[in-house]
């Protein structure tokens, strides 16, 4: 009820297209973190096999 409301734009909150977007988000940053860290320590290795 509280979902359909907000939908409606009848109370404050974030709409369930929203709330899908944001979920969407946050998984794509969360595997874009990943991939910043993996390419960290791919840094680091490269570096310490140069030497």
């Amino acid at each position: 009820m509280k979902q359909a409301q907000a939908d409606a734009g009848e109370r404050d909150g974030l709409t369930s297209s929203e709330r899908e977007e944001l979920a969407v988000l946050r998984q794509e940053n969360r595997r874009l973190r990943e991939d910043v860290e993996i390419l960290k320590r791919a840094t680091a290795f490269f570096a310490m096999e140069s030497r």
